[in-house]
């Protein structure tokens, strides 16, 4: 297969810089009650060691395989956030991404012109919830809770790059937006009064607007030192398998990602 500049590589290789957790939120504090509502926002960042896959624009397709430091050096804005509301063991969850990479470099040859490279993706989820587990283990009782998760998503991703050479500059790949099932399921346990350790995975895609399979699978903990504020870390692991035919061609993102993750977390009372 043809090659796409390694500037353009580069800057299809972060996709997903900042994507989502799923912090678990169902289990009540002290001064909760579970037949009030409860609320909690959080914003997170994933930073991802290694990306690893291929991208396809308009029918030209590049091997990925970057550190985070390459990734980086092209971010222009990323943020990721996530409401969730709470009653009884019933739930919803809000959960929304974008971010924005660009990168420009110059084609080989003399005299033979300019790649500019854009790179948006945003999504926005709206998933419902129920707590199926709420019990305690070991000797001193620690709480934990399971939940699962089940809603819509809806995605869009731009991946375009601009030619520009003595002839009319030439755009390839561009926008596509679909929606797309998502399930998902959590766990929370208790370590000490301060200390959780939290686990989640998300499967989304299902074949649904070209999105054959989306993974995330989320290991870490969450560290409340204050009343109402928690910090939420730990390790991610993701992947996208999507493919589709634009007006200029086959376009596609298949890679998987892994590193760490950190967000924080507000309850409200």
């Amino acid at each position: 297969m043809k090659k796409l500049p390694a500037v353009a590589a580069i800057v299809f290789s972060s996709t997903c810089l900042s994507t989502g957790m799923s912090s678990a939120d169902p289990m009540t504090r002290p001064d909760q009650s579970d037949a009030e509502w409860r609320y909690t926002g959080a914003f997170y960042a994933f930073t991802p060691l290694r990306t690893r896959g291929t991208t396809t624009v308009s029918g030209v397709s590049a091997p990925v395989d970057l550190d985070l430091g390459e990734v980086l050096e092209n971010l222009d804005f990323a943020a990721s956030g996530r409401f969730e509301a709470w009653k009884g063991n019933w739930g919803l969850i809000f959960d929304a991404n974008y971010y924005s990479i660009s990168a420009d470099g110059s084609l080989p040859g003399p005299g033979a012109g300019s790649v500019d490279v854009n790179v948006r993706q945003k999504w926005l989820g709206l998933l419902a919830a129920y707590r199926v587990a709420n019990g305690t283990y070991g000797a001193s009782g620690k709480r934990y809770t399971v939940d699962v998760q089940a809603g819509a998503r809806y995605n869009s991703l731009r991946q375009e790059v601009d030619i520009a050479t003595p002839s009319p500059t030439t755009t390839l790949g561009g926008d596509d937006s679909w929606w797309e099932p998502v399930i998902g399921a959590r766990g929370k346990w208790e370590l000490n009064e301060e200390w959780a350790t939290v686990a989640s995975v998300e499967f989304g895609g299902f074949g649904a607007g070209g999105n054959d399979l989306q993974v995330g699978l989320n290991v870490g903990f969450d560290y409340q030192p204050w009343d109402n504020t928690s910090i939420l870390f730990g390790y991610r692991y993701f992947s996208i398998d999507y493919s589709t035919t634009l007006a200029s061609g086959p376009f596609g993102y298949d890679v998987e990602q892994h590193g760490p993750y950190i967000g924080v977390k507000y309850v409200f009372q």
